[in-house]
C-alpha cells in the first residue's frame, strides 16, 4: 500500500533522512523508535509534504509522487491519502470539538454540514467525548484535546494514519487514555505509521518496529524480536536507556 524509495531530506548541510526505502502493507501497524533528533518526525512530515523532501519517490494507495518535481496538485493528492495526529493536537482554537472533527469532511471531502456533523457526532461517541461536542479546545484537558485530534484523523478515512509522538505534550495522567484510544483504532487494522517513545505501546500495537538513528533505518522486525533480541549495538544501547 505504501512504497518509499530513496527518500532524502536535508536542512542545510544536515541530512536528516538519508536515502530511505520502506514498504508497508495495507492494515500493517509500523512503529518507529529511536533517539531524539534522528529524523523520525521529519519522516512522517515528508510523507504528506508538511516538509518537502529533497529526493525520493512516495506512493500511498494509488497516488505516486516524485519529490524532486512534485506539483502542488500532486502534493495535495498525496496528502489526501493520509491523516495526521500531531504532538501538539493542532486543533482550531475557534472551533468546537464537533467542528474540529467535521472540518476536513466539509472542506476536503465536500460533505454538507449536516452529514459531516452526523459523522463527527458518531466519532465523538466512539472516542468518549459525546458530552463535549460544544466545547472549545481551551475548555478541554490535554488528553481530551488529543482524543479530538485522533477523532479528526479517524473522520478523514484516509488509507494511512500518521501519528507523531501522540503523548509527548501530555501530562502523565492523560497518557493512558490516549494510548488506549489509539490501541482501539489499531485493533480495527487501520494502516498506521507511528512515532513514539512509549515502548510498551509499541510492543502492544506494532506488527513491525523500525529503529532509526542518524537518518537511517538501522534495524527492523517484529516487536518480540526487536525488544528481546536486538542485533545492532546502537539498538541495544538505546533500549538499555529506555526500558
Amino acid at each position: 500500500m505504501i512504497r518509499i524509495k530513496g527518500l532524502t531530506k536535508r536542512f542545510g548541510t544536515n541530512t536528516v533522512l538519508d536515502n530511505l526505502d520502506l514498504e508497508v502493507r495495507e492494515g500493517e501497524r509500523v512503529v518507529i523508535i529511536g533517539p531524539s533528533g534522528t529524523g523520525k518526525s521529519t519522516l512522517l512530515r515528508t510523507l504528506n509534504f508538511l516538509e518537502k523532501p529533497d529526493e525520493g519517490v512516495i506512493r500511498i494507495g494509488d497516488v505516486e509522487v516524485d519529490a524532486a518535481n512534485a506539483s502542488r496538485k500532486e502534493q495535495l493528492a498525496l496528502r489526501r491519502q493520509t491523516s495526521f495526529v500531531f504532538q501538539n493536537y493542532a486543533l482550531f482554537a475557534n472551533k468546537t470539538a464537533i467542528e474540529n472533527i467535521a472540518e476536513g469532511l466539509t472542506t476536503v471531502r465536500g460533505w454538507d454540514r449536516e452529514k459531516a456533523f452526523a459523522k463527527a457526532r458518531e466519532i465523538l461517541g466512539t472516542i468518549g467525548l459525546a458530552d463535549k461536542e460544544a466545547s472549545y479546545p481551551s475548555a478541554l484537558s490535554g488528553g481530551q484535546q488529543q482524543r479530538v485530534g485522533i477523532g479528526r484523523a479517524m473522520a478523514s478515512q484516509a488509507p494511512l494514519m500518521l501519528i507523531d509522538e501522540p503523548t509527548s505534550a501530555l501530562d502523565p495522567e492523560w497518557i493512558d487514555e490516549v494510548l488506549q484510544l489509539l490501541k482501539k483504532v489499531a485493533d480495527e487494522r487501520q494502516t498506521m505509521l507511528v512515532v513514539t517513545h512509549e515502548m510498551q505501546f509499541a510492543r502492544d500495537i506494532a506488527d513491525r518496529v523500525i529503529f532509526m538513528d542518524g537518518g537511517k533505518f538501522v534495524e527492523q522486525g517484529p516487536p518480540e524480536q526487536i525488544f528481546t533480541d536486538p542485533k545492532d549495538p546502537r539498538m541495544r544501547a538505546f533500549l538499555r536507556k529506555v526500558l
